[in-house]
């Protein structure tokens, strides 16, 4: 294990100007680190936060990096990982529940071959439980990189999402 390296040199400068333009955007205000870190996420193919962004940002805003840490792992939308291209979220909440997200979560298992929180062999998708994203009156639902596709209740429409994907 390589050891802790305040320094970030695995960013580019176009890393850092584009989280340079995201804290701007939050008028540099450290009281706004979760839209911060949820824009850095979005901006990354994989969405997650690498270790060297998280310096970065922990550096630009004069926070340690343990408190940086400490608002990444409390909030499951933020993730430290690499992700898919495409997340699919599902929804774990009881409507959903109702509305067969069960079955909803099987297929997508079934059609992708792999099980929650695993990637494909390519790196496109990934599965994931989260809570709730309002999407109840279109449920079975699943969320990708914030666009909610709905009403999958049968495998055939579960693979044309999934076709609409890249």
């Amino acid at each position: 294990m390589k050891p802790f390296d305040p320094t970030p040199d695995e960013l580019t400068a176009g890393d850092m100007a584009a989280i340079d333009r995201i804290i701007a955007e939050h008028d540099n205000d450290p009281t706004q680190l979760i839209g911060i870190l949820l824009a850095v996420q979005a901006a990354q193919e994989r969405k997650y936060i690498s270790r060297p962004a998280a310096v970065y940002v922990a550096q630009k805003l004069n926070l340690k990096i343990t408190q940086l840490y400490d608002v990444i792992s409390f909030y499951t939308a933020l993730h430290d990982k690499p992700r898919a291209k495409y997340p699919l979220e599902v929804c774990s909440s009881a409507p959903c529940r109702v509305n067969d997200s069960k079955q909803l979560l099987e297929t997508l298992k079934e059609i992708l071959g792999i099980e929650l929180g695993e990637v494909t062999y390519d790196g496109r998708f990934t599965i994931e439980r989260v809570p709730c994203f309002g999407a109840c009156d279109v449920a079975p639902a699943v969320r990708v990189n914030g666009v909610v596709y709905g009403n999958l209740t049968t495998p055939e429409r579960v693979l044309a999402m999934l076709r609409e994907l890249d």
